[in-house]
């Protein structure tokens, strides 16, 4: 077992400290050039779009809800257990990175969920899509979108739905004294009544809980910075500081600042990963940019808004000064010094609501890649049962093995995609100068294959069959 994880971590070393960091910034910046930063030029656009995608609809599943599941995945554990590893492990200064992750990341999610929807196909309940589908289609490679479609759902599916288990069995166990085989057991069984309900009602309840969750956390956070207004200059400079200060240099940190900085801030937005394109791809819409637009707008959401909270809490606390504090211990102990006792119990219930939403999330995306490589049913409801047991693995597992686990998924998936990406990138540009001619003709825009040249073979969109 220790040369396994000796393994592991070897392999994760190589992936996190090397490959990933020169890949992902650096399709990062070249989306965001070729695009000509369309994460700040169409900032005020992701707006018009989010506020026009929640259409009703009792027989598809709207843009709105298909972001909210890809919400659902993004807010998660990432949020507020991800961070403090980040901190503890990285000091302040990786919450600098994570930003400049983020940022930079939000035209990759651009370009990913563009394609998704470029390339999606129908299915019973309406369409779905993703990276294993553009591999598929837009570069015949069916074996890497097989590739994919195996690490996205051992990934996102199976482990990491035992890193969500793992991280809620633990903040009950530390401040309810639970039982945590006793709490996954209670919570397979009220995930078992979801994921056999299928995606509408995935769909439906991910865009309850991601909203409500979302507003109570950043409420939270936004009060005790109001309280501690007056350290947050000092905070911003600590920040800035670890991100490029000069003893983290001297004393060799400097790369694990970056390090934790860039994995965790993608464990918690998944820009370029090729999660959130699995359900971009199920959204109804008149053109495939609108969902980029949105998935790139959930990415700034994600790291700038709700794991920025987590690590404002956190700095604005001595909590992450005592040796022996990370993950949701360091976030619940942070939370004790605002606002009292009361806050390790209620943040042990907000992390079941972001966890649990985050199994929702997960689940999809592990659904739709099966059903990429085997649609039988029966293989279905064998992936089902699997995941159920998996966060029964993941209640009482040790944290090191689910998150060395974890990262290094991800850090495969993250490879297969962003080689897929680079490569049908054009296609994305075409949709996005289409979308922009149309809005200059005062249109609201509206995709057709023959928009762009040599997009005959895709199933959909013969007219406007995205809507």
């Amino acid at each position: 077992m220790q040369q396994v994880l000796e393994g592991i971590g070897l392999t994760n070393d190589f992936l996190w400290s090397k490959l990933l960091i020169v890949l992902l910034i650096g399709c990062g910046l070249y989306f965001t050039i070729r695009s000509r930063f369309v994460q700040f030029g169409m900032f005020k656009e992701m707006f018009v779009v989010l506020k026009e995608s929640n259409a009703k609809s009792t027989n598809s599943i709207s843009s709105f809800q298909a972001f909210c599941i890809s919400m659902a995945a993004r807010v998660g554990t990432g949020n507020i257990t991800g961070i403090a590893i980040a901190i503890a492990l990285g000091g302040p200064g990786a919450v600098f990175w994570m930003w400049v992750i983020a940022i930079i990341g939000s035209a990759s999610s651009f370009i990913e969920s563009t394609l998704a929807q470029v390339y999606k196909v129908r299915d019973q309940t309406g369409f779905r899509g993703g990276p294993a589908y553009y591999m598929e289609q837009g570069l015949k490679k069916r074996w890497m979108g097989s590739l994919f479609a195996v690490l996205i759902t051992l990934s996102f599916g199976l482990v990491f739905n035992a890193v969500q288990s793992n991280t809620i069995t633990v903040a009950f166990e530390n401040s309810f004294g639970t039982n945590r085989l006793m709490v996954g057991l209670l919570m397979a069984v009220a995930f078992a009544s979801i994921i056999f309900g299928g995606i509408k009602r995935i769909a439906k309840l991910s865009e309850y809980i991601v909203v409500f969750m979302a507003v109570i956390y950043i409420a939270v956070a936004l009060c005790i910075v109001l309280i501690n207004i007056t350290k947050m200059p000092e905070v911003l400079a600590l920040i800035v500081k670890g991100a490029f200060g000069f003893e983290q240099f001297i004393g060799g940190s400097l790369g694990a600042v970056i390090l934790q900085g860039v994995k965790r801030g993608l464990f918690s937005n998944e820009a370029g990963m090729g999660s959130a394109p699995n359900a971009a791809a199920t959204a109804t819409t008149s053109h495939p940019v609108k969902q980029g637009l949105m998935q790139a707008f959930g990415v700034l959401t994600d790291t700038l808004l709700i794991c920025s909270s987590t690590a404002f809490i956190i700095l604005l606390s001595d909590a992450y000064k005592q040796p022996g504090l990370d993950g949701i211990k360091l976030t619940q102990a942070a939370l004790s010094e605002h606002i009292g006792s009361c806050a390790s119990g209620s943040l042990a219930i907000m992390v079941f609501l972001f966890a649990f939403s985050t199994l929702i999330g997960n689940y999809y995306y592990g659904e739709t890649n099966i059903e990429f490589l085997n649609s039988k049913k029966s293989v279905v409801i064998l992936y089902r049962y699997s995941v159920l047991a998996m966060i029964l693995f993941g209640s009482v597992a040790k944290v090191q093995l689910v998150w060395d686990l974890a990262d290094l998924f991800m850090g495969l998936m993250v490879v297969v995609n962003l080689i897929a990406i680079l490569l049908l990138s054009k296609v994305a540009f075409a949709a996005l100068q289409d979308y922009k001619r149309q809005k200059q003709a005062g249109k609201d825009p509206v995709f057709v294959k023959d928009s762009i040249k040599g997009l005959d073979h895709i199933e959909c969109w013969e007219n406007t069959s995205g809507m």
